[in-house]
């Protein structure tokens, strides 16, 4: 039998060009949300572009315009429309009515990217539970009942609607989400705390900069790398031993997007606060890319929200092996995670900034002391012990901070 290949969803992409953008902008905005869809693995036919003085509040970008889309999506039989912006409730009630597909604002494309790329507990249970918080306001004609899911009989109360009982139903989910994420986050911080001795280094910037690449360079790793947005939604972290005995942490996590739903910067606050918590936070940017002046300022404002402090930053570019001309400067961290170059002067720097929070101390203990011995011993990194006469004397890097 002949295989017949699944046709993708078709979809049409939608902005608006307001006073204050340019319009090469919102065209590179429309190019990344191409990119979402292509992840989700639909396929954009059309896009358009509407000016407006300021959104409609109705439909967002007037009926006039919401009329000529449902004539393009007749024409090109198209399943979605996609919108760069968040619609609220009311503008996508009213823009069904009129356009009579699925609409999608940005924030539920890319949770739907999310939802598919989740592994683990703890990443299922994030994007779950932003999915719910943003689903809750906007219950439209399209939704079909949850009672289903729990037995109708004995659900609603006396003179409740449909509408009500669903509602009822996601505020009890998302209670009972945001307590598996209390108990993920407790074991998360235990686990913390067991590493709090060894120096933190957290690999951050905009989605698809490579970060799992570099990860996998420096740690030998097998971090799922693909040429897509949010390949990588868990956290990842590994010890590598760089220099002369100077072990380090490194973690992988969620990358950054501008307009990030808030739901999942909520959902994913605690697996983003591995940067909060590192000494050093790699600030990876892909120099190749037209708009990385941009991606770092989205992945700049993120980690500001977060109070990551602007001096624990390290802005690394990496990509250059895709520009015909590479950039050359002392002041600049360039590297390829690709091919490794200049991964060597890269862990040079982030030993020498990661040395400050350390310093290098020798205990002595008799010799048959051996509850502190063993005590020492996990403070730091054990850099020599040897033996004089009646007492043991142990070389320790620890933090500086160390009680």
């Amino acid at each position: 039998m002949e295989k017949v290949q699944k046709s993708r969803e078709t979809c049409i992409t939608v902005a608006i060009l307001l006073p204050d953008r340019q319009e090469d902008e919102v065209s590179e905005h429309l190019d990344e949300l191409e990119d979402l869809i292509d992840t989700a693995g639909a396929e954009v036919i059309a896009r358009v572009i509407q000016r407006r003085d300021r959104p409609d509040p109705a439909t967002f970008i007037g009926r006039g315009k919401a009329e000529e889309i449902t004539h393009l999506a007749g024409v090109h039989n198209v399943q979605t429309v996609v919108f760069d912006d968040d619609l609220t409730p009311a503008q996508i009630r009213n823009l069904e009515k009129i356009i009579d597909i699925k609409i999608l604002d940005r924030s539920s494309l890319i949770m739907d990217i999310f939802a598919s790329h989740a592994r683990t507990r703890e990443a299922k249970t994030q994007v779950e539970l932003a999915q719910y918080r943003y689903l809750l306001p906007r219950l439209t004609r399209q939704w079909t009942h949850l009672s289903r899911q729990v037995g109708g009989i004995g659900v609603r109360g006396v003179g409740e609607t449909q509408l009500e009982t669903d509602r009822r139903i996601i505020n009890r989910r998302i209670s009972h989400l945001q307590k598996e994420l209390d108990k993920i986050n407790l074991s998360r911080k235990t686990q913390r705390a067991r590493r709090e001795q060894l120096p933190r280094v957290s690999i951050v910037g905009y989605t698809n900069a490579g970060k799992s690449t570099l990860f996998n360079q420096l740690t030998r790793g097998e971090q799922k790398v693909e040429d897509r947005l949010f390949a990588t939604l868990d956290s990842k972290i590994s010890r590598v031993t760089i220099g002369q005995n100077f072990p380090v942490l490194f973690s992988d996590t969620v990358g950054f997007i501008r307009k990030l739903p808030h739901h999942l910067v909520a959902s994913f606050r605690s697996t983003l606060e591995e940067a909060l918590e590192s000494d050093l936070v790699l600030l990876l940017l892909d120099i190749s890319h037209p708009a990385v002046e941009d991606h770092e300022t989205v992945a700049r404002e993120v980690l500001a929200d977060l109070g990551v402090q602007p001096e624990s930053i390290l802005k690394v570019y990496n990509k250059i092996d895709r520009l015909a001309q590479p950039r050359a400067s002392d002041s600049v961290l360039a590297v390829s995670a690709r091919t490794g170059e200049g991964l060597g002067h890269l862990l040079d720097e982030i030993q020498q900034r990661l040395m400050k929070y350390f310093v290098e101390i020798i205990y002595a203990y008799p010799i048959e002391d051996q509850e502190s011995i063993r005590d020492c011993m996990r403070r730091g990194t054990v850099l020599d012990v040897h033996q004089e006469e009646t007492m043991t004397h142990i070389k320790i890097r620890q933090r500086r901070d160390h009680r």
